[in-house]
């Protein structure tokens, strides 16, 4: 199955934000090159926001670009399996933690967000993905600086997408 046959079943399968799962599918049927950075109109996005063990905090990015403290994210590659997988790689990537385990379930949340041009949309599906105890993060070359944040020194770090990932990821959790 190609990644974007695996995009589309998984936005088919994810049941909230029905407004924005349709916008979503419906940029997808116009581009079939939607899920590549190439695509001038938008393309799909996989993120994740990464919690510890104990499930009281979560790693977020100083991303190098924007001087935002984000999730763990980015574009698709043409050797990612499945949009799962992409999230996991770019977790990975760009945390340093090797053994991240996504959060059953799939996609926590969709954000769709404006970015500069010759793009002008990133369709991010957010997954959420839970360290292994004893992890070590490293600072990748998209990052300034990679921090544990406790739930609630979120709101006071991160925009709204970020805070809105995590109530969604606490409420999975269950927590």
């Amino acid at each position: 199955m190609s990644l974007y046959d695996d995009t589309v079943l998984v936005l088919k399968g994810y049941e909230n934000q029905p407004e924005l799962r349709r916008t979503y599918l419906d940029h997808l049927t116009a581009h079939q090159d939607g899920m590549w950075k190439a695509c001038d109109a938008g393309h799909i996005t996989a993120s994740a926001l990464v919690v510890d063990p104990e499930r009281g905090r979560v790693l977020l990015t100083l991303h190098r670009k924007l001087r935002m403290w984000l999730q763990m994210g980015g574009h698709c590659e043409p050797g990612d399996t499945s949009l799962a997988a992409a999230a996991l790689r770019e977790a990975t990537e760009e945390s340093g933690i090797t053994g991240l385990t996504l959060l059953r379930g799939g996609p926590v949340r969709l954000d769709r967000h404006a970015i500069p041009p010759p793009c002008h949309w990133h369709f991010d599906v957010q997954y959420a993905a839970v360290a292994s105890p004893h992890a070590a993060h490293a600072i990748s070359d998209e990052s300034l600086d990679l921090r544990w944040f406790p739930y609630d020194e979120v709101a006071g770090v991160a925009d709204a997408s970020v805070v809105r990932l995590l109530e969604a990821t606490r409420t999975r959790l269950g927590v």
